[in-house]
């Protein structure tokens, strides 16, 4: 071990895990753990420290010895520099493993669960170009690359149009090819760009708060429809319109070509009006028959076709027969609500966001799906025993929270009402696990299936259903 400044050296270290959000693991010399970015589990590395703590050290390796059979070569060049897909080194069957690994060992470790045996996690068939939303920035002072950096070649071209820099709100990576969203996405893009830069369009300077174009959503469904929204920060009419029905009339395709003009500080939407330049205001998803309506504003799984598989296994879980009053906690836009209806009596979805309960009530009414009812407001607030006496105890809840888990005045509400059956769905089992820790003592954990719904990232969703003891 030698010492460099403040940092250490720790050399031949064997990775041994894949840790919590995507971090490798390794032991020191001493004993403490090493939490490491930028190696696969099997590799054998130096390890430079960026970080020391009591029990632990962060570090990236700066010298490979041997590198681990685990490894592929990653697909997109923009690897290791953009904030995605950071597990694109590591082949798709081993980063399964360590998906379901870190369900099983969160449910064990955090929630203390008595767990049956887990399901094997549900890959997904798509491995790239499976999502249906992505988000770019503009910037007119791109982030350049260490070989750019180290070339003498001037850098004319400044402007950018693509990701953050993990950890730099204002540096913006220019994406040539991404490889998570198919086609027309890229051409999108890089048209938006390129006509931009030709006609004097400026880009947008996050520091400095000046220029036109802000950012750049696409959104796609199975069916084929598209939505481009450009967010412009300074208002230019006749460049606005120019871009706009460049757009229009290259990608005749565009289902739904909209605009922002947002002058505040944050590039949020959603306190924005939202203007539609060119077709309809919204695009349509299908699933087993079920149409649903989603604009601007929406929320939708990202992942279409594995949101299906994700929505079934929800559903056979739930066991429905027909007969039951099922609660859809955390409904978003009413899909899961909607996907079991059919099978159920009657369902009852709550949800916070306003414009979202608007959307399932609307995609309800498309649907021609008459037992659901949805109710708008916090969910510690709205989901009381008033609420319970005016629309019925439910023999089923099930629930699908944001990544920080239930409140713990919804958890025991939850208990109070004791319904015989509790299936949850979480895109975060550390936050799960402490909520079925909240519950073990009225219910036992029964089934367990994790699904992948982002491959070549650490992300895993995980279904769980939970039986009255």
């Amino acid at each position: 071990m030698r010492k460099k400044s403040r940092r250490q050296v720790f050399e031949n270290i064997e990775v041994i895990d894949a840790g919590a959000k995507g971090k490798t693991v390794g032991k020191a010399p001493d004993g403490r753990v090493i939490f490491m970015t930028n190696t696969v589990p099997g590799d054998i590395v130096d390890i430079q420290t960026t970080k020391k703590r009591k029990s632990y050290f962060e570090g990236s390796a700066i010298h490979f010895h041997s590198l681990s059979d685990k490894r592929v070569a990653p697909q997109c060049k923009h690897f290791g520099t953009c904030g995605g897909c950071k597990w694109q080194h590591m082949g798709y069957e081993h980063q399964l493993f360590y998906k379901q690994k870190e369900v099983e060992n969160n449910l064990k470790r955090i929630g203390h669960i008595e767990l049956p045996e887990v399901h094997p996690i549900l890959g997904s068939e798509k491995q790239y170009f499976y999502r249906n939303k992505m988000e770019f920035s503009f910037s007119d002072s791109r982030w350049l690359t260490l070989d750019e950096i180290q070339s003498d070649v001037q850098i004319e071209d400044k402007n950018a149009l693509g990701f953050h820099i993990p950890g730099m709100w204002d540096k913006i990576l220019d994406i040539e090819k991404c490889h998570l969203q198919a086609d027309p996405s890229n051409a999108i893009r890089l048209e938006t760009k390129r006509f931009a830069t030709a006609n004097d369009l400026s880009f947008f300077n996050p520091r400095n708060q000046h220029g036109m174009l802000r950012t750049l959503m696409i959104r796609t469904s199975s069916i084929g429809e598209i939505m481009v929204l450009v967010q412009f920060f300074e208002d230019d009419k006749h460049k606005r319109d120019l871009l706009m029905n460049h757009l229009a009339a290259t990608f005749p395709k565009i289902t739904s070509l909209l605009y922002v003009i947002n002058s505040k500080q944050n590039d949020t939407i959603y306190d924005q009006e939202i203007i539609c330049h060119g077709g309809r205001d919204h695009i349509f998803e299908e699933m087993e028959g079920l149409q649903f309506k989603i604009n601007a504003k929406s929320f939708y799984q990202t992942n279409s076709e594995q949101a299906y598989e994700l929505y079934k296994i929800t559903r056979d879980f739930a066991g429905l027969t027909g007969e039951e009053l099922v609660y859809d906690l955390y409904t978003g836009t009413g899909t899961i609500a909607q996907f079991v209806a059919k099978k159920a009596k009657k369902v009852v979805g709550i949800e916070s966001v306003p414009e979202a309960i608007n959307d399932a009530k609307a995609n309800a009414k498309n649907n021609n799906i008459e037992n659901v009812d949805f109710f708008v407001g916090d969910m510690k607030n709205v989901f009381n025993e008033a609420f319970i006496a005016a629309n019925g105890i439910p023999d089923i809840i099930i629930t699908d929270p944001p990544r920080d888990g239930m409140h713990a005045a919804v958890v025991q509400q939850i208990l109070d009402i004791a319904p015989q059956k509790v299936v949850y769905v979480s895109c975060n089992s550390a936050t799960q696990a402490r909520d079925l820790a909240l519950m073990k003592e009225s219910y036992k954990v029964t089934k367990v299936q994790p699904v992948d719904m982002f491959p070549q990232t650490y992300h895993v969703e995980n279904i769980v259903l939970l039986e009255k003891l």
